[in-house]
């Protein structure tokens, strides 16, 4: 029976499965796999089950699994969580309802908050008080509990979360009525904040515990109905979950704090591109994912992921929407993706999403029911889809009820369909620069220090047109680059992340108080994965501070330096902080420096895939499927060359105007631009600098 590690990953459009088949004597991963279906909204666990009937594979081969899932952000989104009841101090009902005064609309006199995910007659109060400290000013009240149940029993709430003040210093108070809710209720589902998070900040720890109360039920089932479809067919292997911190966890777990997947797909992506470069020798990375829904994208400096504590979801121009504070990989994501729709507003102004055809009934091409036209379909009426080798020529696309659909686009504002169809892409691409810039220039980096790593269906369709606006020197397409999110979860290592709040004066004469801090989270990190049997020697961490300036109020995450911090460590970092300030805001003050909030990731190693090399053997003509016309914008109509990817062998070098086509995915070479593909089959493609 041959072993397998497989991943999936649930996208928008397509639910993506790569494996790896373990080699029985050297037990090294090798033979990669890959494999797409449809996604099928609302049993998701569906089209996972449907990529591993395609691929063929023995599920009691399979000795690890890893999934990433849109379950939470769904469940968000969508409203289709569970009817939540808040518990919280005494006095502080309310604090979801005034939450903060950082309106994106400023001057609108008619702007309305977000509306809180628990409404107020379920929002309870019990009598307690804990000092910022960590000292009882009050003790706790347990029996105020009990009618505070019986209510939400006769309102019929299914989840409960709990939120006390002040109990990210001490969390006492809130354990106990957690034990007290699951005494008196033992089937509700119960999250309480020191389980998420134990930072400041009462509004956003209070709305990340009723966001992960209010999605518990349905992500916990969705997760057991998955592991129990995969064990009814054989599966015993072990079962994870991909995290938005950029780490698998156990899908026990996930289950006590389902929040924490908010973000679960792209951030296995970002984990993939740092993977990629650490094998490439390529630091600085700009990761570039399309997919079906959105466009998401990432930077890398030397080869770090960030995380953000600071996520929110459904932020826009006119709500400003729900914090969650729980590390994400800091990803800025936008609508525009495969499935993107175009549309014209009252004005007669052209946009591209963030509505999105998804996977049903998806674009016009797939002959499903769509009508309004997509960013697939505009490629496709520009020849830069092949009609002929449609999803890898798995489908026949509809390329009449294409033109047609961009035709009634095009009228609306006097455009023939194929005026429409670029001008789609123009639009879709104008929205994407505007994403890349947020994660570079607007934060410091300059975009020529980078490559770009572009992945996902769409990713290497608008990679070439991207780079050379943004003047990035070169774009590295991976091979598989449809299922490369899927592929970066088999790369990533367990992960869970642990903060603390504890302001801290920096001086020379800290160290030892910073060392038995940091030395404390270490011992409870290591604990929880002894507990699971997780073996001490793969356990390793990584240690972060989050640093102001004395007097100011958000923070910098810094790097802690290694070991025990004694006075020279110190020094080194408050110079760290000092450099990562400037490189942001562009000036530094005399102010003293402070820690706020200590962040450990610990992480456990598992075993990682190599990637297979690929035969230089091989004529590139044998590579060469044909000629075809295509539009290339403002370099017009070119004869360009097709390449079938699969054929060409390590060391080929070509020049745009070309297509590279494989199963998934399409690479568009513009004028001007070159490629060669390395030993692993990547693609490498040289951007040519716009004139200074």
């Amino acid at each position: 029976m041959k072993r397998i590690r497989a991943a999936t990953d649930v996208g928008g459009t397509f639910t993506d499965l790569v494996y790896y088949e373990i080699d029985e004597e050297s037990g090294a991963m090798q033979l990669f796999r890959a494999e797409k279906a449809h996604t099928t909204p609302p049993d998701f666990e569906k089209g996972v089950l449907d990529t591993l009937e395609k691929a063929g594979l023995d599920y009691a081969g399979i000795e690890f699994f890893a999934h990433g899932t849109t379950v939470v952000i769904n469940a968000l989104t969508e409203r289709k969580g569970a009817r939540t009841g808040l518990i919280t101090t005494y006095g502080f009902r309310d604090v979801l309802e005034i939450a903060r005064g950082n309106r994106p609309d400023f001057f609108n006199l008619r702007y309305r908050k977000p509306e809180p995910f628990v409404p107020r007659y379920l929002r309870r109060e019990v009598r307690e008080r804990m000092s910022c400290k960590g000292e009882v000013l009050a003790e706790l009240r347990l029996e105020d509990l009990p009618p505070v149940i019986e209510d939400f029993k006769t309102e019929g709430v299914e989840a409960v979360a709990i939120c006390l003040l002040h109990s990210y210093a001490n969390p006492d108070h809130e354990k106990k009525v957690q034990e007290k809710v699951r005494e008196l209720w033992p089937e509700v589902a119960c999250v309480a904040s020191h389980q998420l998070s134990q930072e400041w900040r009462e509004y956003e720890r209070s709305n990340t515990t009723v966001l992960c109360a209010y999605v518990q039920p349905s992500a916990g089932k969705y997760l057991a109905d998955m592991e129990n479809a995969l064990k009814t067919r054989g599966f015993s292997g072990s079962f994870y979950v991909m995290r938005s911190n950029g780490g698998i966890d156990t899908a026990a777990s996930v289950r006590e704090t389902p929040v924490t997947i908010v973000e679960s797909g792209p951030a296995s992506g970002v984990l993939g591109a740092a993977s990629l470069g650490k094998l490439l020798g390529i630091e600085n990375i700009i990761a570039f994912d399309v997919g079906g829904t959105t466009a998401k994208c990432s930077l890398l400096d030397h080869g770090r992921v960030s995380t953000t504590n600071r996520y929110v979801v459904e932020r826009s121009d006119f709500s400003s929407g729900y914090p969650i504070m729980t590390p994400v990989v800091d990803i800025v994501e936008i609508g525009n993706g495969g499935g993107s729709i175009g549309w014209v507003d009252e004005h007669g102004r052209t946009h591209v999403g963030p509505r999105s055809a998804g996977a049903l009934p998806g674009p016009v091409a797939y002959n499903r029911g769509g009508t309004e036209p997509t960013t697939t379909d505009a490629n496709l009426l520009l020849e830069r889809i092949n009609p002929h080798y449609f999803i890898g020529g798995s489908m026949e696309p509809d390329s009449g009820a294409v033109r047609a659909a961009l035709a009634r686009l095009g009228a609306q504002t006097g455009m023939e369909p194929e005026e429409a169809a670029r001008g789609m892409i123009r639009i879709a691409n104008h929205n994407m620069v505007n994403a890349l810039k947020l994660v570079s220039i607007n934060r410091g980096y300059d975009p020529r220090d980078f490559t770009m790593v572009a992945f996902g269906g769409g990713g290497a369709m608008h990679a070439g047109a991207l780079a050379a606006e943004l003047n990035v020197p070169k774009v590295v397409v991976p091979a598989h680059c449809a299922v490369f999110s899927a592929w970066g979860m088999l790369m990533s290592d367990l992960r869970r992340d642990y903060v603390r709040t504890r302001p801290l004066l920096l001086d020379e004469t800290k160290a030892d108080e910073i060392a038995e801090t940091v030395s404390d989270m270490e011992t409870q990190a290591c604990s929880a994965y002894l507990e699971e049997g997780i073996e001490a020697d793969s356990i390793y961490f990584e240690r972060l501070a989050d640093m102001r300036y004395e007097g100011q109020e958000h923070t910098i995450s810094v790097r802690l330096p290694p070991g025990r911090t004694g006075p020279v460590g110190i020094r080194e970092l408050i110079g760290r902080f000092r450099d990562a300030y400037e490189r942001e805001y562009t000036y530094r003050l005399d102010n003293k420096v402070e820690i706020v909030s200590y962040n450990l990731i610990a992480c456990a190693a598992v075993d990682r895939p190599r990637l297979a090399r690929i035969s230089a053997c091989g004529d590139i003509a044998s590579a060469v499927k044909g000629m075809r016309i295509v539009d290339f914008d403002e370099h017009g109509m070119c004869e360009a060359t097709i390449f079938d990817r699969i054929k060409l062998p390590a060391g080929a070098e070509f020049s745009g105007p070309a297509i590279v086509e494989e199963a998934g995915s399409t690479t568009v070479l513009f004028p001007g631009q070159a490629a060669c593909t390395d030993e692993y089959g990547n693609l490498h493609i040289t951007i040519q600098q716009a004139a200074p």
